[in-house]
């Protein structure tokens, strides 16, 4: 076989992949009749809040209108005179027929902050299902549903990643491409072959499940909850599942430097828990393909190329309803890159600061910093 057969090879396998993701994509989103829940048990969500964002407000709100007969929220927040709290008082006091607790205090169980807030919730919970829904994430009146529906007898926890909506800027844009096109396409694609990685925005447990686990504590053994998560439910036998279609998490504004620090954070965790498919990340941005053809000596087709690969997620972005203006596309080009500079710089040190604390794989490296 000539060098220029086997670089063409190269091509037409990362190409095929490419658009074998964005067209599970477009299946899982097709139209088709609500699935039926043969049962509606009761659950708790648990949402730690920490500060006030943007929109913090809007989105803890939400909390309160779920379409479901038999639910629980109970607020985590680390100390009294946290901004959110005053916030979800006066929410509590305007949906009085929602159960409602707001929980003050923080049990330092693990080197997790997050986790470390959630734990009082945890224990007070009367829920089957232990629903854990960061406070930026918008809940649609259907949430628990939609995570129900999925739930089959060797499911163990349901998730779903953030789909980045309502940017504020360019730099919002490209945290949104990264969110949706890119990580959300990918963990549905997982989720579609049976192999499923828990997302920390929103975990849906099943509370046997998380307790023989060993509760939170055993979500801080890796340096995210996400990855235990996945881990614990696998080392039981079970399985994540995913949401069909996932939940929406506004972004707003952001600056190239947050941009690229969170997305750094999140691909140490993604190298710390899952090594291999990490490693194997590089392969999956439009240049490598690029550069296949060209040594095959097709450059002319490598502005095609691009097209294609860019139209396909635009038009899965569209059939999905996620952000898709012309800015989106242009957002998708700059995460594209901006990937392999973060696959490098991913490998220079592991662990990341987060909220004041320096994580690595075994928790905490500081305490974290004091509220003021």
């Amino acid at each position: 076989m000539s060098w220029s057969m086997i670089f063409l090879a190269i091509f037409g396998v990362l190409f095929g992949v490419h658009l074998v993701t964005v067209a599970q994509g477009l299946w899982r989103y097709r139209r088709r009749p609500a699935a039926e829940i043969a049962a509606r048990p009761m659950v708790t969500l648990l949402r730690p809040v920490c500060g006030l964002d943007r929109f913090d407000a809007e989105t803890l709100e939400t909390s309160f209108k779920l379409d479901y007969p038999s639910y629980e929220v109970i607020f985590c927040a680390a100390v009294e005179h946290d901004p959110a709290v005053e916030v979800l008082r006066a929410l509590a006091a305007r949906y009085p027929r929602v159960s409602c607790q707001i929980l003050i205090g923080e049990d330092r169980i693990t080197g997790n902050p997050k986790l470390n807030n959630l734990e009082k919730g945890f224990r007070a919970a009367h829920g089957e299902w232990i629903a854990m829904a960061d406070a930026n994430l918008l809940l649609p009146p259907d949430y628990i549903d939609r995570m129900l529906e999925v739930v089959e007898a060797d499911t163990g926890l349901v998730t779903s990643p953030p789909i980045g909506i309502r940017a504020g800027n360019f730099w919002g844009a490209v945290e949104a491409a990264f969110l949706n096109s890119f990580q959300a396409r990918w963990q549905l694609s997982a989720d579609m072959l049976g192999n499923g990685f828990a997302q920390g925005k929103t975990l849906c447990w099943r509370r046997d499940v998380l307790e023989k686990a060993g509760g939170l504590v055993a979500l801080g053994r890796d340096l995210a909850e996400d990855v235990a998560s996945t881990k614990a439910v696998r080392r039981q036998g079970l399985k994540v599942r995913v949401v069909r279609k996932p939940f929406a998490q506004p972004v707003g504004s952001r600056g190239f430097r947050a941009v690229w620090d969170r997305q750094l954070r999140w691909a140490r965790v993604r190298r710390d828990g899952f090594l291999m498919i990490f490693a194997a990340e590089i392969l999956l941005g439009p240049w490598l393909p690029a550069l296949a053809l060209g040594l095959a000596g097709a450059w002319a087709l490598i502005p095609v190329l691009c097209c294609v690969w860019y139209l396909a997620e635009w038009a899965l972005a569209k059939r999905a309803g996620w952000p898709h203006g012309a800015r989106d596309v242009a957002a998708m080009v700059a995460r594209d890159i901006l990937m392999p500079a973060l696959w490098v710089m991913t490998w220079a040190r592991r662990g990341f600061e987060w909220r004041g604390s320096a994580m690595d794989r075994n928790g905490a490296l500081t305490p974290p910093k004091a509220a003021k």
